[in-house]
């Protein structure tokens, strides 16, 4: 690796109408080195990265960024598209929609190879599907020919990935490469960058929140908080012996598990929430002449048997396409199902009148995986949070419902004091961060005061600090409303700091459960083992 520096970037300095997010930065990265740029949402690590090539609209940069001799900062539009794509190139967090969705993979492929390296149709194709063919997406030449839609979030990624080093980069951008994914997933991804990165001799600078990615693939280490580069050194010096408050804080931020144990055989209660031979499938077309009068069946959950217990957490663990997300729409009635879904011991057929719908609807609520999908922006938080007590308590008049409204956002610890939650009422969802939102939705499904409540990813999209401080507010409202959780989720961290019991999904299948320590500690089953081990 030589010592002269690839990129070395000297007081950058962004800022958008006059006022900065970016102050004074400056790093290098050598050729063939890979350097991590951490930082939570809102810090500047994204539009420092992206503001190299001013892909930032309406950013005003100043600063250095020299590459080679010639400064980024001080090239032409026309100079720049030279770079882009060529001696620099970009995989983005979000492949669909960062791939188009019109073109097929190998014609997005062939299209850089084309502009760049000047190869014909034929050439340009062939060394498409070799690209594909190295990054390990199995059956590349017909991977090449399918559209963005039909490959799978780990496919699509590595074709991203595909595309960006079809012009042999000299540096890798690499935004948030794995957010989208599943944890096992997330290793295959940085094992793949890795194993390129040393095959083409190329430096990479990773953009990234996960401080375990951080661990398991830089050499280097930036911290950005607020704009700053408050600590940067080797990997393993800034872990061992973190210097700035900051990285400490963001080493701690692992989730910590504060719940109350259950106690073997001590609980006679009824289940809170139990399936049995629990079958969900989905009609899918036929080929052929059969598709003309029937269609197929494709199987999404196959006879899971589970059981939660008043006060208790019951995990449910799995990577995208397990069959977890469809289990938990059967549990909330909302998806047609074959066998038993019981809650408070009722089945939702059983409910299938109005009044009696409505009363099991209430003790079964949701929060689900994207706070600000899940809020309507149209609606003012009093409506979003009350709307619940519109439709169960409609007796309450406005100020008997506005204080209970209040009252649930304190519960979540959005108001102090009852002013401050008066204050937020008027207010609307894009006005609040994305921990404030996501207690915004819990407030929403408490304030119906519901025996269940089903977490879809409730933290996925969330940055390791808020993410904790939003799983800390969760065992609390367990231990003093003796909630129940049905927790569904990739992350084995979030598992072990929540769950009493867990329930690991493949395939629709439930492969092995038990209780949470049990499992984790000692997985019987080759596929738990996988997510234990890609989590470690």
């Amino acid at each position: 690796m030589s010592d002269q520096p690839l990129l070395e970037v000297k007081d950058l300095r962004v800022a958008f109408g006059g006022r900065p997010v970016v102050q004074g930065v400056n790093f290098s990265i050598r050729p063939g080195e890979k350097l991590a740029l951490v930082g939570e949402s809102g810090s500047g690590k994204t539009v420092s990265a992206l503001s190299l090539l001013r892909l930032v609209q309406n950013a005003e940069v100043s600063g250095s960024a020299m590459l080679q001799g010639q400064d980024l900062l001080k090239m032409s539009e026309r100079e720049l598209r030279g770079v882009r794509g060529d001696a620099v190139s970009i995989v983005f967090q979000e492949p669909m929609s960062a791939l188009n969705p019109l073109y097929t993979v190998g014609d997005q492929i062939a299209e850089v190879l084309q502009l760049k390296k000047g190869l014909t149709p034929r050439q340009a194709r062939a060394a498409a599907v070799e690209l594909l063919a190295s990054t390990g997406i199995p059956e590349p030449a017909r991977r090449a020919d399918v559209y963005p839609h039909q490959l799978s979030g780990g496919q699509r990624q590595r074709a991203m990935i595909a595309m960006a080093l079809a012009s042999q980069p000299k540096l890798l951008l690499a935004d948030e490469p794995t957010t989208a994914l599943d944890v096992s997933l997330r290793g295959q991804i940085l094992d793949l960058l890795a194993d390129l990165q040393r095959q083409h001799g190329m430096a990479v600078l990773l953009i990234t929140h996960d401080l375990h990615l951080v661990r398991r693939f830089a050499d280097r280490v930036a911290v950005m908080e607020k704009g700053l580069l408050v600590e940067q050194g080797d990997v393993a010096e800034v872990f061992a012996s973190p210097r700035h408050g900051y990285t400490r804080m963001l080493l701690g931020s692992r989730p910590q598990r504060n719940v109350m144990e259950a106690v073997p055989g001590s609980s006679s209660a009824e289940p809170v929430l139990q399936t049995n031979a629990l079958h969900v499938s989905y009609p899918v077309p036929l080929s052929g002449i059969r598709g003309w009068f029937r269609k197929g069946a494709f199987v999404a959950v196959q006879g899971a048997n589970l059981q939660v217990a008043p006060g208790q957490t019951l995990g449910v663990i799995g990577e995208s396409g397990s069959g977890k997300s469809t289990l938990a729409l059967a549990v909330l009635g909302l998806m047609p199902y074959r066998g038993s879904v019981s809650v408070d011991g009722t089945d939702w057929v059983q409910a299938s009148q109005a009044d009696r719908m409505r009363a099991l609807r209430q003790r079964v609520q949701v929060v689900f995986q994207d706070p600000f999908s899940s809020l309507s922006p149209r609606m003012t938080i009093e409506q979003i949070v009350g709307e619940g007590l519109r439709v169960h308590r409609p007796e309450l008049s406005t100020t008997q419902r506005q204080a209970q409204v209040v009252a649930a956002l304190a519960d979540v610890g959005l108001a102090d004091d009852p002013a401050r939650g008066v204050d937020f009422l008027q207010r609307y969802p894009h006005e609040f961060s994305g921990g404030q939102r996501q207690r915004l939705a819990i407030a929403r499904a408490l304030i119906v005061d519901p025996r269940l409540l089903v977490l879809d990813e409730p933290t996925s999209a969330l940055d390791v600090t808020v993410q904790k401080q939003v799983l800390s507010l969760l065992q609390r409202l367990q231990r003093e409303r003796s909630l129940s959780y049905l927790l569904i989720t990739h992350d084995v961290d979030v598992i072990h700091a929540m769950a009493h019991d867990v329930l690991v999904m493949k395939d629709g299948a439930v492969v092995e459960s038990g209780p949470v320590q049990q499992v984790l500690r000692d997985p019987q089953h080759p596929y738990t083992r996988l997510l234990v081990q890609a989590a470690a």
